[in-house]
């Protein structure tokens, strides 16, 4: 079936309009780089179109020198790095917790809603001092990206927008990318410039950018204050109060069986199991993964970049009788940090950060 945005035929849509879609597990875990045409796509609002002519980005705030800067000032006149660093979506593995409680007015996520690939463009900290903004600083300031798409809320119309604290815009991987996997950015994921913000949450890098503002304050955009938080299970939309969410922005550690489906059959004697886990700022230190739903487990073998701010793809080997099994995966990262095992423990009305273990059923024989 031919898909939007040159996106592969086997993608799997879970809205139209906006268009937010992703790949099948099975082919997401096949490339540790994720094509361009299987890297999954998250939307507030429709794709803007922009004109590349009259193109700027506006650098403003708490800045010595304000700067509007066309696509070929940054080509030209700023370093240009690689990042490879993986996207996740809050929202990723949604469909779990929807299935134990309702979860109304949100996307339901598959696994598949997290990709990876190699970003190419300028370190913001150098385009903010450009600006006059130092790197050595003790204020706890934010930096707020602004995107071209219009998205609407509760009757209201505006753009898109987000921040992070300037300690992270600072750091050297947190680019302004104007290419993705060699290529130059296509519409449906930011062209002509994003954001990349590497082990935070994917609403975080902002696409479509085109203004930067250095403030005192989060931004005020009704993403950040408002629809990017977590809250306690207990909580529910009737009693929410909102300013007791966390504000969302490192991601948390995570693993996932890509290789079965739910209820596979599959043939006695060998069977590998693989996925992808990720911790965000962290490396992934361990991965077990389980054939008997976390009664015994064994040690994976894992496959990654040695970049903290990249996936590592995993693989498991089990010989199976005829039965029926429950796979389940966890993972432990360098700083100790694993995964809940009931996903009860992690369930909240918004669907966010779902990191309880995962687990596929299967039937062999």
């Amino acid at each position: 079936m031919l898909q939007p945005f040159e996106k592969h035929p086997d993608f799997v849509v879970r809205q139209a309009h906006p268009f937010n879609a992703g790949p099948p597990p099975r082919l997401l875990s096949q490339s540790y780089i994720t094509p361009t045409n299987l890297f999954f796509v998250r939307n507030h609002g429709d794709v803007p179109e922009v004109d590349i002519h009259s193109y700027r980005l506006q650098i403003n705030g708490r800045v010595l020198r304000s700067l509007s800067l066309s696509l070929e000032d940054l080509q030209d006149n700023f370093e240009r790095v690689n990042i490879s660093a993986t996207l996740q979506c809050a929202g990723n593995r949604r469909e779990e917790l929807m299935a134990l409680e309702s979860i109304p007015n949100e996307l339901g996520w598959g696994v598949e809603a997290i990709s990876h690939a190699v970003w190419s463009g300028a370190k913001l900290r150098d385009v903010l001092a450009e600006a006059g903004v130092e790197r050595e600083t003790d204020l706890p300031l934010h930096v707020e990206f602004g995107g071209l798409d219009q998205v609407e809320r509760h009757h209201k119309q505006f753009r898109y927008g987000g921040s992070i604290p300037l300690g992270k815009v600072l750091s050297p991987e947190v680019i302004l990318a104007y290419e993705m996997n060699g290529e130059p950015l296509t519409s449906v994921h930011g062209f002509p410039l994003r954001a990349i913000v590497p082990g935070y949450i994917g609403a975080r890098s902002v696409k479509w950018l085109d203004h930067i503002t250095v403030q005192n304050e989060p931004s005020e955009n009704y993403f950040q204050r408002h629809a990017y938080r977590l809250f306690a299970p207990h909580v529910r939309p009737e009693t929410v109060n909102w300013a007791d969410g966390v504000m969302l922005g490192e991601m948390n550690v995570t693993s996932v069986i890509c290789s079965h489906d739910e209820n596979e059959r599959v043939l006695p004697g060998p069977v590998t199991v693989q996925g992808y886990s990720m911790a965000g700022g962290r490396d992934i230190a361990r991965v077990d993964v389980s054939c008997d739903g976390g009664l015994t487990w064994i040690q994976a073998e894992l496959f990654n970049d040695a970049t903290c701010w990249a996936w590592t793809f995993w693989k498991a080997n089990f010989k199976l009788a005829p039965g029926n099994y429950q796979l389940v995966v966890r993972a432990i990262d360098t700083a100790a940090n694993t995964q809940p095992q009931d996903i009860s423990q992690v369930w909240n009305f918004k669907g966010y950060m779902n990191n309880a273990w995962h687990r596929v059923n299967i039937k062999v024989g």
